[in-house]
């Protein structure tokens, strides 16, 4: 007589059910990107490393090492990822101040779509082959507009650097908000506000004479401004009748 605890045999009509196989998804490298920018999200620039990637990813580090040769080479992925459905229009001369400011609002927002990304942007240039063509487009239109050789060749630097500072600023704002270290940006405002409201205006006539204006912008207000400062400073340059079609 069989015991009851032996094992029940498989019904037929369950046998030729094959059981499912794990199906393991490659590893390439536009994952491992990915990986990182949800690594860089959660943990920051401090804390991104191969070994969390691959943790993130569920492989051994040394998978990684088959689409990338260092952390350096995949913050350079990261960067290139920046500028993925990121086109510049062809140069209109009559509209060139719409296009920069177009240009750099996108880059902030890119920017700041990602925790610490300003960091990163700021360590490499676009010097490479699968960027020049973004130059090239940028350096287009300084120069359709009419500027000086001298200024467009630097007028896209100067745009860049003021766009990652202020993403970088605005992402050291973040971080103090995350250790709460501070309170919101309307409490900072206010405070420093009531600060320089509190100086003797024989000594810092100025500073109370504009404290309420040198705090009082959100950034959206503050970076329009300082885009619009730039961009007027280059138009500066551009002598009448020079702009080429």
């Amino acid at each position: 007589m069989k015991q009851a605890d032996e094992p029940v045999p498989t019904p037929p009509w369950e046998r030729s059910r094959k059981r499912a196989a794990h199906v393991r998804v490659p590893l390439t490298l536009e994952r491992i990107v990915d990986a990182a920018y949800v690594v860089l999200d959660r943990e920051g620039y401090d804390r991104l490393s191969m070994r969390q990637v691959a943790a993130e990813l569920g492989v051994a580090v040394s998978a990684l090492y088959a689409h990338v040769t260092s952390k350096d080479e995949l913050l350079e992925h990261m960067y290139h990822r920046l500028f993925e459905g990121f086109e510049l229009p062809p140069p209109d001369p009559a509209h060139w101040q719409d296009q920069v400011m177009d240009f750099a609002r996108g880059a902030r927002e890119k920017l700041t779509a990602h925790r610490d990304m300003a960091r990163i942007s700021m360590a490499y240039a676009p010097f490479t082959p699968e960027l020049m063509p973004h130059v090239e487009r940028l350096l287009a239109i300084f120069r359709t507009a009419g500027m000086p050789d001298r200024v467009a060749a630097t007028a896209g630097d100067i745009i860049s650097t003021f766009i990652d500072g202020f993403a970088y600023a605005e992402s050291m704002w973040e971080e103090r908000r995350r250790s709460s270290e501070a309170g919101t940006w309307e409490e900072m405002r206010e405070s420093i506000n009531d600060y320089f409201d509190s100086l003797p205006p024989e000594r810092f006539p100025h500073l109370v004479a504009l404290s309420s204006l040198m705090f009082g912008e959100s950034n959206d207000e503050r970076f329009e401004l300082g885009m619009d400062i730039i961009i007027r400073g280059l138009a500066s340059y551009i002598e009448p009748g020079t702009s080429s079609p």
